[in-house]
């Protein structure tokens, strides 16, 4: 091959590469230029999922279209903003918020329902549910609201609580009468007591009593009063007293133990007793000796003048009664007509007139001069019954033995 030949055909071949290079090149640019035309014409979306924020280019049609590229299949409770048919626009913002399904109870009736409320007070907000200042939510209305939560909502009602005698109305949910009073603030000590017991469930218009009991200690001081001692003495006057020594008071220390129930004493009990001054009996003596009391007609008997027993006359023992003018049986006048009403301070006695003849002056021991002037069924023998104006005065004589002494 000569050099000609081989000139023209290297000619050919760089011809043949410069147009493979230059539409390679064409390809190449309308390649680029098409991506680029194809990516800036796509659309910028500003997203908040579920919380969470970011931004994509798309040439997706709708918000709908953008969910779906997504793999986000939104429930029809699911918050959307704007709608899923909304056209995509460049710069557009998109809100998706997923519902969580939570459990509502209300007064012991539980539903489940879907909700996109952030807080537990705009979920019952949102479902119409209204909460009195005193109901229990749990949990509370400023908890946010997460998937599968429940509700619950206690009702609260009205109840009398009585707290050491003081009465208030008070608000409560259904609940045992130690969590009530936890509720309320109350501590309770060991010793206080409540009505009705800590186990039990309140329930409306109930009354929940606390007593408040406190036990505390006294000590007093009191008086121990003297013991007056009676001794016989024969050498003073019988009914006559002497004072020997005069009686002085001591002192007694006493403990007590007493319970309050709301500030009320309700119970004392004695713990120990202490001697701390003793006292000092009053001793009196009290005469024995019998003296003969002599009492003048017209005079009572507690007027008597005291003397001796007469001289002369014959004298003997006698069983002696009592008897008076209104006695079972008895006139009121005596055997010789001596009315004994009319004359209440006469001396006489009833006899045996056998044994002391009727109208016969007497002196008889203990009572005096008498006139024997009546007689009785049961006086026989050596018997006689003394007249005394007064039922306490005949009770006082009794029956004993005495000594008569007939004056004529």
């Amino acid at each position: 091959m000569n050099f000609k030949a081989m000139k023209s055909l290297f000619s050919k071949s760089l011809s043949r590469r410069k147009w493979i290079v230059t539409i390679g090149t064409i390809v190449t640019s309308a390649a680029v230029f098409g991506i680029l035309f194809y990516e800036g014409s796509k659309n910028t979306v500003a997203l908040t999922l579920d919380g969470e924020q970011k931004e994509i280019r798309t040439h997706a049609n709708t918000i709908q279209d953008i969910l779906k590229e997504l793999e986000i299949s939104p429930r029809s409770e699911d918050y959307l903003y704007p709608s899923g048919n909304t056209k995509v626009s460049n710069n557009m913002n998109i809100v998706w918020e997923p519902a969580k399904q939570v459990g509502i109870a209300v007064g012991g009736q539980e539903k489940k329902i879907w909700t996109t409320a952030e807080t537990v007070k705009e979920l019952l907000s949102e479902n119409e549910i209204q909460v009195g200042e005193h109901d229990k939510v749990q949990p509370g209305l400023s908890e946010k609201v997460t998937g599968n939560m429940n509700v619950k909502i206690d009702t609260a009602f009205s109840l009398k609580l009585v707290n050491g005698g003081k009465e208030q109305k008070v608000w409560s949910t259904s609940t045992t009468v130690a969590d009530f009073l936890k509720q309320q603030g109350i501590t309770l000590k060991d010793s206080d007591r409540v009505e009705p017991s800590l186990d039990k469930v309140v329930k409306a218009n109930d009354v929940v009593n606390v007593v408040r009991v406190e036990k505390v200690t006294d000590v007093v001081e009191e008086t121990k009063n003297f013991t007056v001692v009676s001794k016989k003495d024969s050498d003073l006057s019988k009914g006559k007293e002497k004072v020997v020594q005069e009686g002085k008071n001591g002192k007694v220390e006493k403990k007590y133990e007493i319970v309050k129930e709301n500030g009320k004493e309700v119970s004392r009990k004695l713990v120990s007793e202490k001697v701390v001054e003793e006292s000092q009996d009053k001793i009196v003596n009290v005469g024995t000796k019998v003296l003969v009391a002599q009492v003048s007609r017209g005079r009572s008997s507690s007027s008597a003048e005291v003397s001796a027993a007469p001289s002369g006359g014959r004298e003997f023992y006698v069983s002696s009664t009592a008897y008076t003018a209104s006695c079972n049986g008895c006139s009121g006048h005596t055997a010789t007509g001596i009315n004994l009403k009319s004359n209440p301070n006469v001396k006489v006695i009833a006899v045996d007139p056998s044994v002391i003849p009727l109208g016969s002056k007497v002196y008889v021991e203990g009572y005096g001069y008498a006139v024997a002037a009546d007689t009785g069924g049961a006086i026989k023998g050596n018997k006689i019954d003394v007249f005394f104006s007064s039922k306490s005065d005949a009770y006082r004589w009794g029956r004993k033995t005495i000594k008569v002494k007939i004056l004529n």
